[in-house]
């Protein structure tokens, strides 16, 4: 339970009014030992990480109804807590469905997750995220078809996201894990292309670190598109357990007036309220 503020006492103060602080459960058993701090429960992602002055969580479910909604929202509402975004990714983990395969009723069934997850977050105001689910070329199918099939499916589901106000959320990989796009500017440019303006990139500092020469100059870049940060270190750990110099990040996210979440998509090494706890001290550090 949250501690009680006595009459005298003035309520707590957020960290910094500009960014917000967000940290990742999931719920998806077959992703186990995955980037997730939280893995326990709704209950305890809650509980911990509004103990430690969390602003958000991101949640990462098997599918949209896997989550009963008014216990989310009771546990949001008696946490002070919102939810910053939520994941699409156990359509692949899960259920194998990619929006770049080669069959069409594939295609359609990965779209009509993706809407689902959608509806998902926007009873709670949060974006969807693009990443596992957007697939890779190969095959029968080239970088330019998988680009067009992308294509399609974001220009269908950013319009379908616009009916909560939220965006929908696409994300760079890194090489290891798609042949699309990897880059901010590869991102950017992509988006240039879409018929709708509702799709806004997901910069993840891990995959940025290995894809990007100047993660700073990057986001620089991405000035407008930009609208999600998954707060990592170079190791995919809490930020400040690896090599990479958060300084000039945060002062490039502040040079294009980003005021969006820095959220933990974090191994839970050695364990989640380490990796919790690292997470937001490293916040406070790096926002103060």
């Amino acid at each position: 339970m949250p501690h009680p503020i006595h009459p005298h006492q003035s309520p707590p103060q957020r960290i910094n009014m500009t960014f917000k602080s967000a940290i990742t459960v999931s719920l998806v058993e077959e992703a186990r030992g995955g980037p997730f701090v939280y893995w326990d429960g709704l209950k305890d992602a809650c509980e911990k990480s509004a103990a430690l002055g969390f602003d958000a969580i991101e949640i990462f479910a098997p599918g949209p109804n896997a989550v009963d909604e008014a216990e989310l929202k009771g546990l949001l509402q008696e946490h002070g807590l919102v939810v910053a975004a939520v994941g699409t990714g156990a359509g692949m983990v899960k259920h194998g469905l990619s929006l770049t395969h080669a069959e069409a009723d594939h295609r359609a069934k990965a779209r009509d997750f993706v809407k689902q997850m959608i509806d998902f977050g926007g009873k709670y105001n949060a974006p969807a995220i693009i990443g596992s689910m957007q697939g890779k070329w190969g095959g029968d199918i080239s970088r330019d078809q998988a680009l067009a099939f992308l294509r399609e499916a974001l220009d269908e589901l950013g319009p379908y996201a616009a009916q909560y106000n939220v965006p929908l959320f696409y994300e760079p990989l890194n090489r290891y894990e798609t042949n699309l796009l990897r880059t901010v500017d590869e991102g950017v440019e992509f988006c240039k292309t879409l018929s709708t303006d509702n799709i806004k990139l997901l910069a993840d500092l891990f995959h940025m670190n290995i894809e990007e020469a100047d993660l700073a100059a990057a986001i620089r870049a991405g000035k407008g598109y930009v609208g999600h940060i998954h707060f990592v270190d170079s190791n995919r750990q809490a930020a400040g357990m690896g090599h990479m110099n958060h300084e000039p990040i945060i002062q490039a996210l502040k040079d294009i007036g980003y005021d969006g979440y820095l959220c933990a998509e974090a191994f839970a090494l050695p364990d989640s309220d380490t990796a919790a706890r690292n997470t937001i001290e490293a916040f406070k550090r790096l926002t103060a």
